[in-house]
């Protein structure tokens, strides 16, 4: 593992804010106006499928995946791509690979994503970008140190009203915020069982076969040894440990980062949790994380309040009778003199409460570009240097918040003191072996 970034928390907190401007990307080479992209996949199915989807408009020209039969529809889907098990193995021989979507499980992502930016590759990772802290960092590092196109499957940082939420907290509409409140509903279905995943159990004890379309090793890649069951796969390993990060993992990146975003925050000070029971394998059933930011700028200090597994916030008093909070996702921000609801996930639908402020609002003209949608930020990123909203300037820090709230959860009890510096907890030493974990033989950063 590399050595921590060192400095002062000033200047750690100057790099974080400065985080929000993109970097500008010098392309590999010079782009024609009908010259595409050629795009390998790392987990094709699932997940990658869908993002493949995205880059319908590029040479699809590798796919690699563990399971065979998962992968089958891309695998049909696009004939003329080498097929691969092994994504070490895919990019040492496909040297002609411009662009590398990395669709893995959480626990994957790191290694992958690493593997790809020392070669050069532009790097499209899946939310989260890491599945530990300290990942989170060497990750964002490396990526500008490569001085590559790079983004963050969060789509919600493309959508108009995340654009809408930073044009109206600039324009005073509801004051200085000292306060936000953000949810999510996972792993439940609007709060009410079934699960989307299992969380809140113990480790299971039989030993069923490993199905012969999956190479079970590769699947667990850097993760400690266990053996195959299907409570982990395929996507039900996001409420275990060693895999995800539940629930705060899977939406609180999505829900979280036009938070970050407009509220430009860096670091926590601080993260306190508390819990349903915790289980040493996975994740609990439901959570709440409180997140304290120190003042940036002129913004003043914010508390930022994280809720899943069906818990919601207060009701606040300025929503109309008649109307209800969404149980799925949401966003609250309290201002000194008004408050915003965000409705949906990743910023969706902003509205000042109650809706006659809303519709008494004069509403700034447009200040920010607008996106061209997601895939294409980050397909014309790697053509032309142009910015994405979510590279992992912006990607690393806030996942380095979401999953110290995961942290703080594991931990329990104490609020967790954070030293973004030295990449430690000073407080509670023993809750910094949550930040990162031993690798199986084989696999590095």
């Amino acid at each position: 593992m590399q050595a921590p970034l060192c400095g002062t928390r000033r200047a750690f907190l100057r790099r974080a804010l400065a985080a929000t401007v993109v970097p500008m990307v010098i392309p590999a080479r010079v782009w024609g106006a009908n010259d595409r992209l050629n795009v390998a996949a790392i987990g094709a199915g699932g997940r990658g499928a869908d993002d493949l989807e995205g880059f319908q408009g590029e040479n699809i020209v590798a796919l690699c995946d563990v399971d065979e039969a998962r992968a089958a529809a891309p695998f049909a889907r696009y004939p003329r791509a080498a097929r691969y098990r092994d994504f070490r193995r895919m990019l040492d021989r496909e040297k002609g690979v411009d662009a590398v979507i990395v669709a893995t499980p959480d626990h994957t992502h790191a290694v992958a994503t690493m593997a790809a930016l020392q070669r050069g590759r532009h790097v499209y990772c899946e939310k989260p970008l890491t599945r530990t802290v300290v990942e989170a960092r060497q990750v964002a590092r490396a990526a500008r140190e490569a001085k590559v196109a790079t983004q963050m499957g969060n789509q919600g940082m493309a959508f108009e009203g995340n654009r809408l939420i930073k044009e109206w907290l600039a324009d005073g509409a509801i004051g200085p915020v000292r306060e936000v409140h953000v949810w999510s509903d996972r792993p439940t279905h609007r709060g009410r069982l079934p699960l989307w995943w299992a969380q809140g159990v113990e480790r299971p004890s039989d030993t069923p076969p490993v199905p012969d379309t999956l190479d079970w090793d590769l699947w667990l890649g850097p993760a400690p040894w266990r053996p195959y069951h299907p409570a982990y796969v395929p996507f039900r390993w996001r409420g275990w440990w060693d895999f995800g990060s539940g629930g705060l993992g899977d939406m609180g990146i999505h829900n979280l980062a036009p938070v970050f975003d407009a509220l430009k925050l860096g670091p926590p000070l601080r993260v306190h949790a508390s819990s349903t029971p915790v289980y040493p394998e996975s994740v609990p059933l439901a959570c709440l994380v409180h997140y304290e930011f120190a003042a940036r700028g002129n913004l003043p200090p914010v508390t930022v309040h994280w809720y899943d597994g069906g818990l919601l916030p207060p009701r606040p008093p300025e929503l109309e009778p008649e109307r209800e909070l969404d149980p799925e996702d949401g966003i609250l921000f309290v201002g000194e003199r008004g408050k915003m609801l965000v409705e949906g996930w990743g910023g969706e639908r902003p509205r000042l409460i109650p809706e006659a402020r809303h519709r008494e609002y004069r509403r700034p003209a447009p200040t920010l570009p607008r996106s061209p949608g997601h895939y294409e930020e980050f397909i014309r990123a790697c053509k032309t240097g142009s910015p994405t909203a979510s590279n992992f300037d912006f990607a690393g820090p806030l996942t380095e918040a979401v999953l110290l709230g995961m942290v703080a959860v594991r931990h329990g009890g104490t609020p967790l003191e954070w030293d973004p510096v030295n990449l430690r907890i000073p407080n509670e030493p023993e809750a910094n072996r949550y930040l990162h974990y031993e690798y199986r033989p084989g696999w590095t950063l």
